[in-house]
Order: structure tokens, then sequence, then C-alpha cells
């Protein structure tokens, strides 16, 4: 196989051993050639202005710059690669934003090693492709109306409105909870999201509204 035909990849993800994996995946597969990786969204960008890939494999969560928003950025400035998500969460909070911003496809990090080299190969030729749980969920979005509120809040997003509700800054909370900021502010944005508003004082207003956080 020549270079010519080769599909190159950018990497994107804030584990180096997922990073490694991918690369050792990739590069002993035939049609592939891995050009760089990067570590969060920001980066992702910055390489991908460098590097030129034809596909962007990209990690959502991230602290340092999120997923959705390199790939709002990428589609921004008219990047030619291709981004394919891969990443844990199918939540509607998640794959509908990636999709939105402009992603290509969008598969689970427990996709069989084909299905990832089909959905490249694929992603690459700019079709798109998308794991069977979120394509159900996209279905299901576009039949019915989304509505503030109307999906529940995961068990590490109470925690963080719990703590909002207590007037604690992100940082006490990053420090309580054993995460970084950045990840305090993904959550943040997810549960501003799920209630329906933009601020803290909003926040904490809809959860104790919600019974969230008790009776207010």
């Amino acid at each position: 196989m020549t270079a010519e035909t080769l599909i190159s990849l950018l990497i994107v993800d804030d584990h180096p051993v997922v990073r490694d994996g991918l690369r050792g995946m990739f590069e002993s597969a035939p049609g592939f050639r891995v050009l760089g990786e990067a570590a969060n969204g920001v980066e992702a960008v910055a390489r991908a202005a460098a590097l030129d890939p034809d596909v962007i494999l990209m990690d959502l969560r991230m602290p340092g710059g999120s997923g959705v928003d390199a790939i709002r950025e990428l589609t921004r400035r008219g990047a030619r690669a291709k981004v394919l998500v891969l990443t844990t969460y199918d939540t509607d909070s998640d794959t509908l934003p990636a999709i939105e911003a402009g992603a290509t496809g969008y598969l689970l990090k427990d996709a069989p090693r084909d299905e990832l080299f089909t959905a490249v190969r694929a992603a690459a030729e700019g079709r798109t492709v998308l794991s069977p749980a979120v394509a159900s969920r996209l279905v299901h979005a576009v039949r019915t109306p989304r509505q503030p509120g109307a999906e529940p809040l995961s068990a590490r997003e109470r925690e963080v409105l719990v703590l909002v509700a207590r007037g604690t800054s992100n940082r006490e909370i990053a420090r309580e909870l054993f995460i970084s900021e950045a990840t305090v502010k993904t959550h943040l944005t997810h549960l501003y999201a799920k209630l329906g508003v933009s601020d803290r004082a909003a926040a904490v207003a809809a959860g104790y509204d919600r019974g969230i956080l008790g009776e207010g």
C-alpha cells in the first residue's frame, strides 16, 4: 500500500495509556498512519492545523479543553479533517453537542477493533458513523423535543450541585471531590444544560424547585 492511500490520523485523549494503545493498534494495521497526538481540545486544534490529518479521533471530556469545543473550533476554521468521537460517554448531553458541533461520527471506546478501523475509513470518506446506542439516542432526540430537566443528573453532577448550593468555589469542589477544576466546570456545564439554566444561582434554585436539593 502506498503512502498516498494511507489514512492519516491525529489521536486526541487526555490519558497517555489510551493514546499509546490507539497508536499501537493503528500503526500495526495496514492503511493507517498516525501523525501525532494531543492531550486536550486546545492542543488538538493546534496539532490539526500543523499536521492536517485525514481523521481526528477525539475524546470528549478532557481537562484543559473539551472535545466539543475543539470540534466546534475545527468546524469554524473549515478544517479538512473529519472528526470521529471516541469516548466512554453516550448521554444526550455528550452526543448531541458533539454531533451538532460538526463531528462526522461517534463511537464508544468499547467498540471492537475491526469496527473502529471500519469507522475511521468511513469517516475519512465523509460518511457518518454512529454506534448503535448513540444512533438510537439521536433518533429519539429528533422525535422528542428536548425539555430542560428531562434528563436526570448523574451522581457526580448531584454532588457538584450540592456543593454549589453550599457556596463552595470551583477550586474547593475540585479539592473535595479529588478532580480537576476543568472537570468541575465540565460537570457544571452539563448540569446547567440539564436544568435549563445558565449560572450557579439559577442551578441552585432549579435544584430546590425540582427536589434535587431537598426543600427550599
